[in-house]
């Protein structure tokens, strides 16, 4: 059987490279790889890129699939894409592990307020250790609701029950061999009352676009928490400040967000949002960063090469991207 012909896009560098190789060598996949902007040959079957031109898609009559080397699904691609509908399209979510780990990292520094403590001893200001009664919520016995059950929020709800939390899920469609306590996303507004916890893990699509509106942070508990690791826009964002404000939430940990630099000259100088969150004391602030980790190229490829193995070999292929639903 000939090699499978796989073309990256983008130039992959030396470590990179070395990695990729490495794991195409564990995996046993007879892969023909070429990288770079150079056009690629017309036996290609398969292409990795998040943003390919039209130009890429029409150069290989051979192509089969459209491997998005991330989680999510660029906007500038699935408009190209309608006009490619024999093309499969699949992406990663190798940095799930990442973002579930900085999702639990966000619970906690806002439950126990280490942003503002931190602050104030930075300044020599002790008082907020002898606050009475505390403002830090202890999270073992709460309920928390992942908004999600995708490959984040399975790692999330891992290590949510790790910290003795009661677990709660929503996903669009509950499959055989979920847990129990994971229901459709029409079951919500029944589960908000119970949501002591909430962690966001969702898209923005058409569907999922201020789900969390006024009304539904109004049905948490008083003093809920809330965590944002899916997309800015899935909370809306003035009843998110409001919450925040008026104390309906007690505290939130936001790494996504609804503003951001429209190039690097205002990296050092763009707000988040048209509100002040960053004048808020009981919210934790993240430049959208937790899916960034020291080990996220080598398992981005790994998951590449674990890909393209079952591509060769005829196998099942996960990560399925709906075009219609955006994800």
């Amino acid at each position: 059987m000939s090699p499978l012909r796989v073309h990256v896009l983008e130039a992959l560098d030396p470590r990179a490279r070395a990695c990729f190789e490495q794991a195409l060598a564990r995996s046993g996949a007879a892969v023909e790889l070429s990288s770079g902007p150079a056009e690629h040959d017309a036996r290609v079957r398969v292409l990795i890129g998040g943003r390919p031109t039209r130009e890429d898609l029409e150069r290989s009559p051979a192509l089969e699939l459209l491997l998005i080397p991330f989680a999510g699904l660029p906007g500038s691609t699935r408009r190209l894409l309608a006009d490619f509908p024999q093309l499969a399209v699949h992406n990663l979510h190798h940095n799930a592990l990442a973002t579930a780990e900085g999702a639990l990292g966000l619970l906690i520094a806002a439950a126990r307020h280490l942003g503002s403590g931190d602050r104030a001893l930075r300044a020599g200001d002790w008082r907020i250790r002898y606050e009475s009664p505390s403002r830090s919520q202890i999270l073992a016995g709460k309920t928390a609701l992942v908004l999600g059950y995708g490959a984040i929020g399975r790692r999330v709800a891992r290590l949510l029950a790790a910290l003795e939390l009661e677990l709660l899920a929503v996903r669009r469609a509950p499959e055989p061999g979920d847990p129990p306590w994971v229901h459709p996303l029409e079951e919500l507004d029944a589960l908000l009352p119970r949501a002591e916890v909430v962690v966001v893990c969702l898209p923005e699509t058409d569907a999922t676009r201020g789900l969390l509106d006024a009304r539904r942070l109004a049905a948490l508990p008083r003093g809920a928490l809330l965590v944002n690791v899916g997309r800015g826009p899935v909370v809306d964002e003035e009843a998110l400040y409001e919450a925040l404000r008026d104390g309906q939430l007690g505290a939130a940990g936001i790494d996504v967000w609804y503003a951001y630099p429209p190039d690097e000259a205002a990296r050092a100088h763009t707000f988040p949002s048209r509100f002040p969150f960053h004048e808020l004391e009981n919210v934790v602030l993240s430049p959208h960063r937790v899916a960034h980790g020291d080990r996220n190229e080598p398992l981005r490829w790994a998951a590449v090469a674990e890909f393209l193995a079952a591509v060769a070999a005829g196998a099942p292929l996960p990560h399925r991207v709906d075009l219609a639903q955006g994800y």
